[in-house]
């Protein structure tokens, strides 16, 4: 098995979408700053995140059994870093003061590409829930996605040709 050491240094060298999965249930909203995302199938439309299975979003997901995914815009850094938990001694209702629609399956945050899903099965792994959720709804952005990679947040700009 190789070094978990070299997995986490390289794994830093890949840039992700910055996502924040949020759900809605009895126990009200709950989200959270997620790097594990990926689109699965389109057939049927489907998505997948992975959520540390103690914690309180992949907690809340499995007793939901819905989530929506939120592709954060660039600019929304500090928005990624408010729902990663930084900001929680200050501002506890990570909800608080922001701008986002209440859906069935979790809060769309403003300026992202969501995706709401109903929980269609976890697979638990090591430390995490791979959770599978397939699409009722999908938001649309125009605004260029934020990415994380190396411990910083990047914009996403194509390549020109000549």
């Amino acid at each position: 098995m190789v070094n978990r050491t070299l997995f986490i240094e390289a794994m830093r060298n890949i840039a992700q979408s910055v996502t924040i999965v949020t759900t809605i249930g009895k126990n009200g909203s709950t989200g959270a700053t997620v790097s594990a995302f990926s689109s699965l199938s389109a057939d049927p439309p489907s998505v997948l995140v992975c959520l540390k299975s103690d914690s309180r979003i992949g907690l809340a997901v499995a007793q939901n059994q819905v989530f929506c995914v939120n592709v954060l815009p660039e600019g929304a850094c500090d928005l990624a870093e408010r729902f990663a938990g930084r900001f929680d001694t200050e501002q506890p209702d990570r909800f608080g003061a922001i701008k986002c629609a209440n859906t069935p399956s979790g809060a769309v945050l403003d300026g992202a590409i969501a995706f709401e899903c109903t929980l269609d099965k976890i697979i638990t792994h090591g430390s995490h829930d791979i959770c599978i959720g397939n699409v009722s709804a999908i938001t649309h952005s125009d605004i260029r996605p934020l990415a994380y990679m190396d411990g910083m947040f990047h914009i996403v700009r194509p390549i020109v040709n000549n």
